[in-house]
């Protein structure tokens, strides 16, 4: 059988910590299992069943990863947020402090309200459909953002506008309101101790809206320029959509494109405009290009609904790879790009 090889700022989180949980080795391994959950064992296994082998540089670039996120954690833990970036500055160089920053006080965050991750979305809509929209706001800053946008899609489009911009203006919660909360929402959870934590804002907000389809998109910008023209172009600002592609430098264009789907490239392209199917074709090679406009020439009878979640796809695993640092997405000019 062949052996998977993987880049390593191609590997996703999961298989990043899988590759972490093999360089442990079994004894050790085991003694970690013990502090998962069942689904997270189930996940963990089967990515670490898919390796065969991996080089020592991708180890050695996963662990130095793994590594820095620990020390972040802990000095943070140990001195707090501006203690630990002068530590991290020191230590990684601002660009990689800034990094390591970002995604631990991003999982530090999620302390409050574990039981509204771990719900299907559903019955996340049911209990909140009733409450206050500031109380929808709270909750699903503390939510992932895939069950928000879900959520916010399935909310009366009045609500929707209107828990938007409370989520967008939100900063800082009081642990009490928290806590409070947290007790009527589920007896799950009883006297939980949180910290006061950045939730919510413009930049969850965008994150939400770069998950939602593009039909709910597009009405809650349509509303919320009406409503609030500020805040919207703050939001619009933190995006990135397909059309966004255009102002990727070409390094990161060719990036994308090898781990994109060549299907999924081919139906994004069939109603992309003109703009951004150029600037795509212009970092492939002849044979890719050739492979892809072919593709296109025989798609018949592609929805939209098929193209705009193509394009999704392919938009989110550019924001993977930025997250990753395999890439960098510019957000300079967006604001011409919307209509």
């Amino acid at each position: 059988m062949a052996t998977r090889r993987f880049p390593s700022s191609r590997l996703t989180p999961l298989q990043k910590a899988a590759a972490v949980i093999i360089t442990l080795g079994s004894e050790n391994a085991s003694k970690i299992y013990k502090f998962l959950r069942e689904d997270e064992i189930e996940k963990l296994s089967v990515e670490i069943a898919k390796f065969d082998h991996i080089s020592p540089e991708e180890i050695r670039e996963i662990v130095e990863d793994f590594y820095g996120l620990c020390i972040t954690k802990k000095v943070i833990s140990e001195g707090g947020i501006e203690y630990a970036r002068d530590v991290l500055e020191k230590a990684f160089g601002p660009k990689q402090a800034a990094s390591y920053m970002e995604r631990v006080t991003r999982s530090l965050q999620t302390r409050a309200f574990e039981f509204v991750r771990k719900a299907d979305y559903k019955n996340l809509l049911a209990i909140l459909q009733n409450e206050h929209p500031q109380t929808i706001a709270l909750i699903l800053s503390y939510a992932r953002a895939d069950q928000a946008a879900q959520v916010l899609a399935e909310l009366p489009k009045d609500r929707r506008i209107d828990v938007v911009e409370r989520i967008a203006n939100l900063d800082r919660a009081n642990p009490e309101i928290i806590r409070l909360v947290e007790e009527v929402l589920s007896k799950k959870f009883e006297n939980i101790v949180v910290d006061v934590v950045e939730i919510g804002g413009v930049n969850y907000m965008a994150d939400i809206m770069n998950q939602v389809d593009r039909g709910t998109e597009k009405q809650v910008f349509d509303e919320l320029y009406a409503r609030d023209p500020k805040l919207a172009d703050e939001i619009r600002k933190r995006m990135f959509v397909f059309e966004d592609i255009v102002y990727l430098d070409n390094l990161s264009i060719q990036t994308f494109l090898r781990a994109v789907d060549t299907k999924d490239l081919a139906i994004a392209l069939k109603a992309a405009n003109p703009e951004v199917a150029e600037v795509i074709f212009q970092n492939m090679s002849s044979r890719m290009q050739e492979t892809i406009k072919s593709d296109i020439e025989y798609l018949h009878n592609v929805r939209l609904r098929d193209v705009e979640e193509a394009q999704q796809r392919i938009v989110s695993i550019i924001r993977n790879l930025e997250e990753e640092g395999a890439l960098v997405i510019s957000k300079g000019g967006k604001d011409d790009v919307f209509v």
